[in-house]
């Protein structure tokens, strides 16, 4: 799907206007150029490389802007908090010149936020890690045992992320909410925390099988509310399943979006490289045609 130069200066206007800001240069650079300012990274877990340095150099092989990294699970400790493997991510990045965009602390999925305390120390902890290794957002999953299914599990959360808030302020990291509940719940969290440091953690595959509009909700949404995207439709490959993944690329770019959009697709004939450039490419050549 090709849009007109002109209604992506329409877009980037509005964008502006409504921000009270004027464009800024390295945004009309990509203007000229016909591509949106969108980064495109991947997950070390799809990538088949989780918690492991491994993952920076594959994702550069394959032609990722950037890799989100697992901090992984620990019992007193949790693994990425280890200095010398901080310092190792560090140094595999500034080698392959790939940025580490975020970082996921998927013990979440063991320690729910919404019940365990334990899952507090986590977060705080997964903070300074995220600084260390240069990444700006941490995701934090609400599936399974996790996920958000009443006001008062939303609001326990909420009540939560505004105490620890200011610390993410400080480190200026943002603490992003990937879960299965809908963009106005989210946004009602987000309401009660009351801090830029706490947005939400868009993954259209997940809206999806929830049942969700996901084109209305990333424009009701907008770039002020989400850090990160993941960008699937499993089992498929992007464009064979049924989320129509240019119109998605379309409501990324109507909201002025200019962060990191990840794939979290699924390997259909099990080669992670093969498959993965695949979905590449292709999420490449619609922003290429924008």
């Amino acid at each position: 799907m090709a849009f007109s130069r002109r209604h992506i200066l329409k877009w980037a206007v509005a964008g502006t206007v409504a921000s009270g800001l004027a464009p800024k240069a390295s945004f009309l650079e990509c203007l000229r150029a016909k591509s949106l300012p969108i980064k495109l990274g991947v997950t070390d877990w799809n990538l088949k490389q989780e918690c492991k340095l491994e993952a920076v150099g594959l994702a550069k092989k394959i032609g990722f802007d950037g890799v989100e990294i697992s901090i992984g699970k620990g019992t007193a400790k949790l693994p990425l908090s280890n200095p010398d493997l901080q310092h190792q991510y560090v140094a595999a990045s500034k080698k392959d010149n790939l940025p580490i965009a975020s970082t996921c602390l998927e013990i979440l999925h063991r320690n729910v936020l919404k019940s365990d305390r334990l899952a507090q120390r986590w977060v705080a902890d997964s903070i300074p890690i995220t600084k260390n290794v240069g990444a700006k957002v941490i995701l934090l999953p609400f599936f399974g045992k996790g996920a958000l299914k009443t006001r008062q599990e939303m609001d326990y959360v909420a009540d939560y992320l505004k105490e620890i808030a200011p610390e993410a302020e400080k480190t200026k990291v943002i603490l992003g909410l990937e879960n299965t509940i809908s963009a106005e719940d989210n946004v009602r969290i987000l309401d009660r925390v009351k801090s830029k440091a706490v947005l939400v953690y868009y993954d259209i595959g997940n809206s999806t099988q929830g049942g969700f509009d996901i084109l209305k909700e990333i424009r009701w949404l907008g770039k002020e509310r989400i850090c990160e995207f993941h960008i699937k439709d499993n089992p498929n490959f992007l464009g064979k399943g049924p989320i129509n993944i240019p119109a998605v690329v379309e409501a990324i770019a109507q909201i002025g979006f200019s962060g990191w959009a990840h794939l979290e697709t699924d390997c259909p004939t099990g080669s992670v490289e093969a498959d993965m450039a695949t979905n590449l490419k292709y999420l490449r050549d619609l922003v290429a045609k924008i």
